[in-house]
């Protein structure tokens, strides 16, 4: 009895875990779930693994395994999960003299034949009750299996639409991306039109992002091509951005630069409360008073702020606070390196840069020379 039981209580908690995680589209406010302790042990695990490797590229390619390992693993656990336990009602509902002859290996068997549907015929149950939970678990394998691979391509397609913003910040702001550089890149000369149409863009990213990421926030895992670059350093710069923007005497103007603001901080909010449980004080201070410097003497150039406007710091600040402390502590906790306001000297856009340009020597610096960024 007491196997019986304790099969059908794994089959519904596996079940239920598996549909909050891949057919609700919504966050979980539930913290006792199977699939969340298996993010934060695995991660917790993977994360200690990762700090002991040095070197920035092959601790993101590391750090980059995690996500899709995750998955296989998660989805593996969820199967074998399941072949127990019906292996355990398989045991419950057996008569004393097929208990006698079964085995654990037997049962495991028959149960993990039946729930891939392989049908040998070698292994089956002699019990109505026995050929029930048999169709039943062949029924619930081929849904599980049809589920799966209809999640699959969900998850990266939201990792594709992730990341094509994410490629054009590149020519935009800068590799890794930073406000200052995109307030440099994009004037206030420019056509309004065209600025306008950036935080367009950037406002939508912002809403898929917290859409696919509170459906499915194993996609927080899963990094972007460049070590340079993620979608966290992406959403930050878009605060960054509107920050200097909402900032500047112009900024109460600026609508679409307060509604990209509006949807960057939400985001992040909602993201960070998932991985993120208390609030931890910030680290270090991403603007330092040299880097504020440099980035007034850029928005000064641009004609963003003159040099009577005293106010200019304590108003950014006051947005800072808004949204810095859960980008420090989601960086912090995702491993990820946030972006500076300022660009470092000498820094190059990941276009910049190819394979064959140490072989084509002199002419790649020829033609280099001449090559402004966008």
């Amino acid at each position: 009895m007491i196997f019986g039981f304790m099969g059908a209580l794994m089959v519904a908690v596996i079940l239920w875990d598996a549909f909050e995680t891949v057919l609700v589209p919504r966050r979980i406010g539930r913290r006792v779930r199977l699939t969340r302790y298996f993010y934060l042990i695995g991660w917790a695990l993977w994360r200690a693994l990762a700090s002991r490797v040095r070197r920035t590229s092959p601790r993101e390619s590391l750090l980059g395994f995690f996500g899709p390992l995750s998955l296989i693993v998660l989805l593996t656990c969820w199967a074998a999960g399941l072949i127990a336990a019906f292996a355990m009602l398989q045991y419950a509902v057996a008569s004393a003299a097929e208990r006698a002859q079964a085995s654990v290996f037997h049962l495991l068997y028959m149960s993990g034949q039946t729930f891939f549907t392989l049908g040998y015929g070698d292994a089956t149950p002699l019990s109505h009750m026995g050929r029930l939970f048999a169709v039943l678990e062949a029924g619930m394998g081929f849904g599980f299996l049809g589920t799966v691979i209809g999640y699959l391509p969900t998850q990266y397609a939201g990792f594709a639409q992730r990341e094509l913003e994410i490629s054009l910040m590149d020519s935009r702001a800068g590799s890794p991306p930073t406000a200052a550089e995109f307030a440099r890149r994009v004037p206030r000369e420019l056509d309004r039109s065209h600025r306008d149409e950036i935080f367009r863009d950037w406002e939508r990213w912002s809403a898929q992002l917290l859409e696919t990421h509170i459906s499915y926030p194993q996609l927080a895992y899963y990094r972007s091509q460049h070590t340079n670059q993620s979608w966290l350093s992406m959403l930050t710069v878009i605060l960054d951005s509107s920050a200097l923007i909402l900032a500047s005497p112009e900024g109460k103007q600026d609508v679409r630069a307060r509604r990209s603001f509006a949807m960057a901080r939400h985001a992040l909010v909602d993201i960070s409360q998932i991985f993120v449980t208390s609030y931890t004080p910030v680290a270090h201070d991403r603007l330092p008073p040299e880097s504020f410097a440099v980035l007034r003497d850029v928005l000064a150039a641009s004609g963003r702020i003159g040099p009577e406007d005293a106010e200019f710091g304590a108003r950014l600040a006051r947005y800072r606070l808004l949204y810095e402390p859960y980008a420090q502590a989601l960086a912090a906790r995702l491993l990820y390196t946030l972006p500076d306001w300022v660009p470092a000297k000498g820094a190059r856009d990941n276009w910049m840069g190819g394979a064959w340009d140490r072989i084509l020597g002199s002419k790649c610096a020829a033609l280099g020379s001449d090559i402004e960024h966008f």
